[in-house]
């Protein structure tokens, strides 16, 4: 019989090193097993320094680049046990090729993290998040989430670089496609949904991925909307309107952040020791793993903040970055650094252990290659659930913006349609920016959803017209008789997909190359004719908003843009769209945004002549359409709006009556107005919206209630709190549209 000694002994060892672990890890998360704890523990012994500072750099296999490659040979560093991680590799033979490298062929054996942007789904290509965010449903949003991680995690990958949570202001900039908006608190709440999407109840799920937070912090105010421009604003304004969807997705669990590029007061982001240390980590209690954005570190050379990139690696190491995205910066210096004392050994292991919790959390200590399942790579991806939920994320993400004379939906009678526009048959624009791994030859374009729509029952004839983005005319004369000779015409405007997201920043919003031309022309025929638009961003309509009788905001849909936008025009679907984003009427009126704050001189519409007031002279200050704005099929009206006071809750209540012949959603928005603060209040605050069914002729009764909490904000010592006053309450279909009553809280 063999002696019990051994194994006794290595469970002793085992408990201390526990014991060791739990006392000496404060940040380890709640939800890291036993188990998992010794085996961290175990490696953290038997790991040489360089070992470790190989977990904390990130490395692009170079499939798809989205900045300069700084290390060609990953596959090298993987095998010396020099990358802890691997970004842009997929497929589930790549990723087990790669995967290899590591677990076989370096001495530690210790299993890659590969991440990727899924940003808008993998395979399955959802609308834009701008779009997504426009349908002010949150349950659709982390389904769509859910599917993004079913598909990636099938295709080998188990970190997403999403969700992007950056609250935009500013339309100039290109990335406000991946935001939600311009409100805080509705950006909160889709930013918790994504990561639930994402995460979903368990980590160690074959199908579940790890989300990564971006941009922490402000990435979104960049100056003149320029992309990686600094920021600059007051501690109040960026707490008030700039942390808290950031907040509520490290609340949501997302387990690892990234750093944005921007300095916020004269700081870069990714050597910020009071935002990645002191507030994210000490006081929001964040317990996942700070990653930079691509080659973030060396830029801060470029800022003026490091000498060179042994500096920046001291400074961002030293601030609460735990790994290099593509720099090599901590390859290539945090040895040194340690050496010279510039970077202590407890900092070092406290950055290579949350790496390594990442890699616990998601089994990959236990199996390798849990994401490597060839059967899920082969049936769950794009299956026939999954297309139909992209169609119905396209339908609800669609924003009426115009309707005269009910030009939509399109009549039964119609004879013929003319389809006519560059956008209009252009399967790689419908995917948009950041489109993961989607295949633009089964994107299903405008012209497609319709013919799909008639299947064949009438004539669907199409002309492009003109391209995007230059000033070639020569296609209008086409154009024009294929409108003449139709009953109906559908015109395909907007910018291509390059024009929006990273590094496509635009000074002008106007429809590009000769597109505002190409409608007036055929507008002119007088025809029945309606605008669909693609782009990801808000545009300066001011001119088409004239001229056009109908006008759809699609953004860019997707895979199944061109059948969720059909479902829309031929009345199936009846539109429930609402902006999270302001359309200005021109670019001069940036930034315009509907919580804005009140001025001692501010303009009285009821006195247009007065001079000393806040106003432009050549335009009104009003946008061309508000936040929350969306027109439907039917109409609503809003009446019985109470208030009253229970306890410590605010009680309200309203009705919402469908006036119009067809059933439709609708979004009731509630906003708040403190009239008087210790610091300026804005104009209005979105403070609770319900997406509703109202059937045609029947009123339903609408209930909020509020807190104290609710009314809370940001004072000048940054602690948040409300102060007894009168509130206006105010319900309705936007932010501008709304009936209000008034309370009295003490």
């Amino acid at each position: 019989m063999k002696s019990s000694k051994p194994k006794i002994l290595f469970l002793l060892v085992a408990i201390l090193i526990l014991c060791h672990s739990v006392e000496a890890q404060k940040n380890t998360r709640q939800n890291i097993s036993p188990a998992d704890q010794i085996k961290i523990e175990t490696l953290m012994r038997q790991m040489t320094i360089e070992e470790k500072i190989g977990q904390l750099s990130l490395f692009a296999s170079g499939w798809d680049n989205t900045g300069p490659s700084m290390n060609n040979d990953y596959k090298k560093l993987i095998k010396e046990g020099n990358a802890g991680a691997v970004l842009n590799a997929f497929s589930v033979d790549y990723v087990r090729e790669v995967q290899k490298l590591a677990v076989e062929g370096s001495r530690m054996k210790i299993p890659l993290l590969f991440g990727y942007d899924v940003i808008h789904g993998f395979r399955t290509i959802f609308p834009i998040p701008l779009g997504q965010a426009c349908t002010w449903n949150l349950k659709l949003i982390e389904e769509a989430e859910r599917v993004a991680a079913i598909e990636a995690t099938a295709a080998g990958i188990n970190w997403t670089f999403a969700p992007m949570v950056d609250i935009a202001r500013d339309p100039r900039w290109g990335r406000v496609m991946e935001a939600a908006g311009e409100d805080a608190w509705l950006g909160g709440k889709i930013a918790a949904a994504r990561v639930r999407g994402f995460q979903g109840n368990d980590l160690k799920s074959e199908n579940t991925l790890m989300a990564c937070v971006k941009h922490f912090a402000a990435y979104g105010a960049a100056m003149a909307g320029r992309d990686y421009n600094p920021v600059d604003m007051s501690p109040v304004s960026l707490y008030e309107w700039y942390l808290p969807p950031y907040k509520a997705a490290v609340d949501a669990g997302a387990g690892s952040l990234m750093t944005s590029f921007n300095e916020i007061a004269g700081i870069p982001s990714t050597c910020n020791a009071w935002l990645l240390t002191d507030l994210l980590r000490k006081e929001w209690g964040f317990k996942g793993f700070i990653v930079t954005d691509w080659t973030a570190i060396n830029e801060m050379v470029n800022h003026g903040v490091a000498e060179d990139n042994k500096d920046a690696a001291r400074l961002a190491i030293n601030a609460g970055v735990d790994m290099d995205m593509e720099g090599s910066t901590f390859l290539n210096y945090l040895g040194e650094l340690l050496n010279e004392k510039k970077v202590s050994q407890a900092r070092i292991d406290e950055a290579v252990r949350s790496v390594l919790e990442a890699k616990a959390l998601l089994g990959l200590f236990e199996d390798p290659y849990r994401y490597c399942n060839k059967t899920r790579q082969e049936t769950e991806i794009m299956t026939p659930e999954k297309l139909a939920l992209a169609r119905k994320m396209v339908t609800e993400s669609c924003v009426l913006l115009k309707n005269d004379k009910q030009t939509l939906p399109i009549p039964a009678g119609v004879g013929s349609i003319a389809v006519i526009g560059p956008l209009a048959d252009s399967k790689g624009d419908m995917l948009g920016g950041w489109s993961a791994a989607g295949e633009w030859e089964k994107c299903i374009t405008l012209l497609e959803g319709i013919r799909n729509k008639v299947n064949g029952k009438i004539p669907v004839v199409f002309e492009k017209g003109c391209n995007v983005n230059d000033a070639d005319k020569s296609g209008f004369e086409k154009a024009l008789d294929v409108a003449n000779h139709a009953d109906y015409v559908i015109l395909a405007l907007g910018e291509d997909r390059e024009m929006s997201g990273e590094a496509a920043s635009r000074s002008g919003l106007n429809l590009p190359g000769v597109q505002e031309e190409l409608a007036e022309m055929i507008i002119n025929t007088g025809k029945p004719i309606v605008v669909v638009l693609f782009n990801g961003r808000p545009l300066t309509l001011t001119r088409l908003n004239e001229i056009a009788p109908a006008i759809l905001e699609s953004w860019f849909g997707g895979t199944q843009a061109g059948n969720g936008i059909a479902d829309i025009l031929f009345g199936d679907i009846n539109p429930s769209g609402k902006l999270t984003m302001t359309f200005p009427k021109n670019v001069g009126q940036i930034p315009l945004f509907y919580n804005s704050k009140n001025t001692g001189r501010p303009f009285n519409p009821e006195k247009p002549d007065e001079k000393y007031v806040s106003r432009y002279l050549d335009v009104d200050n009003d946008p061309l359409y508000p936040f929350g704005y969306g027109l439907s099929y039917t109409s609503f009206t809003y009446s019985g709006l109470e208030a009253t006071l229970s306890g410590d809750t605010v009680n309200i209540r309203a009705h919402v009556t469908n006036t119009g012949d067809r059933d439709g959603e609708e979004v009731v928005q509630l906003y708040v107005h403190d009239k008087i603060g210790a610091i300026t209040r804005p104009v209005k605050e979105l403070k609770g919206f319900q997406k509703i069914l109202v059937p045609k002729g029947k009123t339903r009764t609408i209930t909020f209630i509020l807190t104290r909490d609710d009314l809370a904000f940001y004072h000048p010592d940054l602690k948040k709190y409300w102060e007894p006053g009168e509130f206006i309450i105010q319900i309705g279909s936007n932010s501008k549209e709304t009936i209000s009553t008034s309370i009295f809280l003490n």
